[in-house]
């Protein structure tokens, strides 16, 4: 594994977006658990497009506007959609106890989930990333993209996971502020729709 290897995908991760936001979120709503929840749930979106690169589907992706389309606009339409809900839902950013219902955390994760699967960007990432890492006619080359999409996991976690438990820390300076609540509900839903605009004029 090389240093440019770790140092892109450091990078990439890094990078605030759709995940970045929705653990922010989550940290500070829930606290430091829900925000490690909504790590794991960002973390397992990203296997199917791990999947989709190895066995070949993010070449059909890649090559066809209108499979790419429909899934692209299907990731606004998701973004969009978490935008009405976290303004509207105010259970979706109410600060509570560290204490969460398991029914809690199944929804955190299922979000985080369907935020990473419905990206298309990311398996185009994938497709054109991993390959650049893997030698021209390697005999195990599935192995070798598997193993370095796992680092790229790992280190999503990892990322997702330090900004989730940073903003839980400040988590008890908006305790009992509904106001400061109320606007921080009006930012998220503000970062999901400016991201899902941008992910709507992206080209591929």
């Amino acid at each position: 594994m090389s240093i440019a290897f770790l140092l892109t995908t450091l990078v990439v991760v890094a990078t605030p977006g759709t995940g970045v936001v929705y653990t922010l979120a989550a940290a500070l709503s829930r606290g430091r658990r829900a925000s490690i929840v909504a790590a794991v749930g960002c973390t397992l979106g990203i296997v199917p497009h791990l999947l989709a690169t190895v066995t070949g589907v993010a070449a059909l992706l890649h090559a066809s506007a209108t499979a790419f389309q429909v899934l692209k606009y299907a990731g606004v339409a998701y973004l969009l959609y978490m935008a009405w809900a976290t303004v509207r839902d105010k259970e979706t950013l109410v600060v509570e106890e560290e204490r969460a219902a398991p029914v809690s955390a199944r929804r955190v994760i299922v979000r985080g989930v369907l935020i990473n699967i419905l990206n298309p960007k990311l398996t185009i990432f994938f497709f054109a990333f991993l390959p650049q890492f893997v030698s021209p006619g390697e005999p195990h080359a599935v192995v070798r993209m598997v193993g370095l999409g796992g680092v790229f996991m790992l280190a999503t976690f990892a990322v997702f996971a330090g900004y989730g438990v940073l903003a839980a820390s400040v988590r008890s300076h908006v305790i009992g502020r509904p106001r400061v609540m109320a606007w921080l509900r009006r930012g998220f839903a503000g970062s999901f729709v400016a991201l899902g605009a941008k992910l709507a004029v992206t080209a591929r």
